[in-house]
């Protein structure tokens, strides 16, 4: 399964992103999708889920700015980021837990990380 991340890059204070995250290969189903992030010298974290159910979960630091969304014919993920702060600055990395095709449990894969930052 691979992971393609895109959408990171530089920002002003206030300003918005949005991040795509797109799986391919052998994929029968894909339940789980997430989004977590690095900052610089910190350990990686997580920002929000959202599960086959449309179910989302949010960091509390991100609640109200960020939206986690799914497209699940194209096995696509996205994060839209509104009201950006310097302190959400980090590598932003995809997450998917998928049942691969043939067999009958989930296995979670992670994307390569895009870049983030905020500042003026």
């Amino acid at each position: 399964v691979q992971l393609q991340a895109s959408g990171g890059g530089l920002v002003q204070p206030g300003g918005s992103l949005r991040l795509s995250c797109a799986a391919s290969g052998s994929i029968a189903n894909i339940n789980t999708m997430g989004w977590y992030r690095q900052p610089p010298g910190k350990e990686r974290e997580l920002v929000a889920t959202i599960s086959t159910g449309d179910i989302t979960e949010y960091a509390d630091s991100v609640k109200g700015r960020f939206t986690i969304s799914r497209d699940n014919a194209k096995n696509t993920q996205y994060l839209r980021m509104d009201s950006l702060k310097p302190e959400d600055t980090a590598v932003y990395f995809c997450n998917v837990r998928v049942r691969l095709t043939g067999t009958s449990t989930y296995r979670a894969f992670w994307g390569q990380g895009t870049q983030v930052t905020v500042s003026s």
